[in-house]
């Protein structure tokens, strides 16, 4: 390898190394670099639902599905949190009910964080100057009454699987020239300080991939939302 290739790969590491923190930290809010290290976390019952899409693309709800699911993933975000040191406290899944406000809103701020932070272009606003800038204001202290935590976490997810006749159809279709769409996952993960309402932190996938049907396909799923999730310091 030549001086000159060396210096040139060399450069290209660099540069790929700054577009990773540079995207790292567009996911952190303005000055927050992570959690304090006697943190309470409350961790919010997972807002996830599963589908089995129609020959005919229509989603039908799943119940099996999405209680196997729910219990997956909550397993595996109570492990991954308590291993960074973190104090966790899981919210029962009876509560859902009682926050079902709160959680709702979650969905529909982490949307409005996907579309105008994450996707950006000309779907972002001006307002924001490209930061992660979004806040329940007082919404959540209720939540933080209940709870005793400082801070909760969201997980939004919905997941469609291709069904038989699904497949079927895009085969067929596919023969023919037309390309139609299978099941796909979508989720968002969303890090809230529950004294000022603020969004310290957030990420999302969306991808044709994926199956939280079972446990070690859930974690990883989790392992893709979680990425870039701030460590206590």
């Amino acid at each position: 390898m030549t001086a000159t290739l060396r210096a040139l790969l060399a450069s290209v590491l660099i540069c790929s190394a700054s577009l990773g923190a540079s995207a790292a930290e567009r996911n952190l809010a303005p000055a927050f670099q992570g959690l304090p290290k006697a943190a309470r976390l409350v961790l919010m019952p997972v807002d996830v639902e599963l589908y089995s899409m129609s020959a005919g693309g229509v989603n039908e709800p799943k119940a099996d599905w999405t209680t196997n699911a729910q219990q997956h993933m909550k397993a595996e975000l109570v492990q991954r949190t308590r291993s960074l040191g973190l104090t966790t406290e899981v919210m029962d899944d009876r509560a859902a009910d009682e926050f079902a406000e709160p959680m709702a809103l979650h969905a529909a701020v982490a949307r409005s964080i996907a579309l105008h932070h994450s996707t950006g272009g000309a779907w972002a606003l001006p307002t924001k100057g490209g930061k992660l800038d979004w806040s329940f204001d007082d919404a959540l202290h209720d939540l933080k009454a209940r709870s005793g935590a400082d801070y909760g976490l969201f997980i939004w997810v919905r997941d469609s699987y291709a069904s038989a006749e699904r497949k079927l159809a895009m085969v067929g279709l596919a023969l023919l020239g037309v390309g139609i769409t299978g099941g796909a996952q979508v989720g968002y993960a969303s890090l809230v300080d529950l004294n000022s309402g603020r969004v310290l932190w957030f990420n999302q996938l969306a991808r044709a991939t994926g199956d939280l049907r079972e446990p070690k396909e859930a974690a990883e799923s989790i392992d893709v939302l979680l990425t870039g999730f701030p460590k206590p310091r």
